[in-house]
């Protein structure tokens, strides 16, 4: 796991760190159902603008398990799996140590949820299988060329063979469930507890109760897959603790950001300074309060670069963060801040309502240029108060780097101590393993 920051606040964590400069070249690649540019670094292959699955599967899966929606949502794939005998095995197996689990356990939730998740056996076990399964030109490896290396959602590894990538992307997905069951069943601490942590208390008499019907349920005849009773436990695990924000207005192409996307292919963006006026939030602390002072001003900002064409287009950042389990979304009170009050049109403004962190509304917003077809040469701006501004510019990149791996923006000029241009980078596609609500 990547070492994590300390925590103090959703926009206020400010630690020292050096700053660092990254460079981005960009090459084409041909995806599966349709021809696309597409905008790569130092690979033979470049993600593609959109999920595959994007439209027909859960949000909160595909985005955390991306490999894993691909394997249950390709027949052919599907198929080989089901017919493997060491898969066979490996499902009847975990199918019969659930059970006994379920019957000698008792209210010891670790005893039960140590048999769910995957062992470091069973995940070395299953890499080697797939190697031994992929072969050029077979379903399985059309799947990893095709669709999984398009996506970008593991382009970390993206100089890796396509093989290697197969089974780094299983490990991934592996470990990230098993991080949902460690954090939202077993209660262990998130990277940071004071707003994502479990929603139980691990000492109420009825909660065995509940994560063992749970674990029944994932024995369903439908989970015939080797990982599927692991997954669907994690994902009820988030679903039981409200926890499924990842979803949250998807699919925004045809919702929350229709209006915006609709005018997207017509604008002239080299008419424009930018592409468009990135607006972090900031979550209030009051629970009843739907858009902070610091929400309003940031958008008070943007609007005036907006006024003067600055850009031809508002990006609103920020989930349901602060305070603990808040129903307010930043981004979506943002919006309505714009257009009720500052009077901008909604097909002027992109919500990307998921980013828990300073760090991911610059990352989610590169995600969100790059998958919106909006110009990744031509540099964006953003736009907030003075501290986050400067924090932005000299200090979050090393701590992208710590936290996510990567840095998902380039920092350019500096406007003023409000005002800084950036640029996207598609690193920004890779998921986030550990964080299950904006992976």
């Amino acid at each position: 796991m990547r070492n994590r920051g300390s925590y103090s606040g959703n926009y206020h964590d400010f630690n020292n760190f050096n700053k660092k400069t990254m460079k981005a070249s960009f090459l084409m690649f041909c995806s599966w159902l349709i021809t696309i540019t597409a905008i790569a670094q130092n690979q033979n292959h470049g993600p593609s603008n959109q999920y595959i699955l994007q439209n027909t599967a859960n949000p909160v899966q595909y985005k955390n398990y991306y490999l894993l929606t691909l394997l249950q949502k390709d027949a052919t794939v599907k198929a080989l799996i089901q017919k493997d005998p060491v898969f066979s095995e490996l499902l009847k197996n975990k199918t019969i140590n659930i059970n006994a689990a379920l019957k000698n356990c008792g209210s010891n939730i670790p005893c039960l949820t140590t048999t769910i998740k995957f062992s470091p056996e069973e995940i070395a076990a299953v890499s080697n299988r797939l190697q031994a399964l992929f072969k050029p030109g077979n379903a399985l490896a059309l799947l990893i060329n095709h669709d999984l290396i398009p996506s970008g959602c593991y382009n970390s590894y993206e100089n890796l063979k396509p093989v290697e990538m197969l089974t780094k992307a299983w490990e991934q997905d592996a470990n990230a469930i098993n991080h949902v069951i460690d954090v939202y069943v077993n209660g262990q601490k998130p990277n940071y507890p004071a707003i994502d942590s479990i929603s139980f208390d691990l000492k109420d008499k009825n909660y065995p109760e509940l994560v063992n019907t749970n674990a029944k349920l994932s024995l369903a005849p439908k989970n015939n897959l080797y990982f599927e009773p692991s997954l669907q436990f994690a994902l009820t695990a988030l679903e039981l603790n409200e926890r499924n924000d990842a979803a949250d207005y998807e699919p925004m192409a045809t919702t929350v950001n229709k209006a915006a996307l609709s005018s997207i292919r017509n604008t002239n963006f080299k008419a424009y300074p930018y592409t468009l006026i990135l607006v972090p939030g900031e979550g209030p602390e009051e629970r009843d309060t739907e858009l902070s002072a610091g929400g309003m001003l940031r958008c008070r900002l943007a609007a005036e670069q907006y006024q003067k064409k600055a850009a031809p287009y508002i990006m609103v950042s920020g989930g349901r963060v602060h305070p603990y389990k808040t129903k307010y979304n930043e981004a979506y009170e943002m919006k309505k801040f714009l257009m009720q009050t500052l009077q901008i049109p909604e097909s002027a403004i992109l919500m990307e309502p998921h980013a828990r962190h300073t760090t991911t509304n610059l990352r989610n917003a590169s995600r969100l240029i790059y998958r919106y077809h909006i110009p990744m040469e031509q540099p964006a701006l953003v736009v907030t108060t003075k501290s986050q501004s400067m924090y932005i510019s000299d200090i979050m990149p090393q701590r992208c780097i710590k936290e996510l791996g990567y840095e998902p923006y380039k920092a350019g000029k500096r406007l003023s101590e409000n005002d800084l241009e950036f640029y996207p980078n598609t690193k920004s596609l890779q998921i986030d393993f550990d964080e299950p609500m904006d992976p």
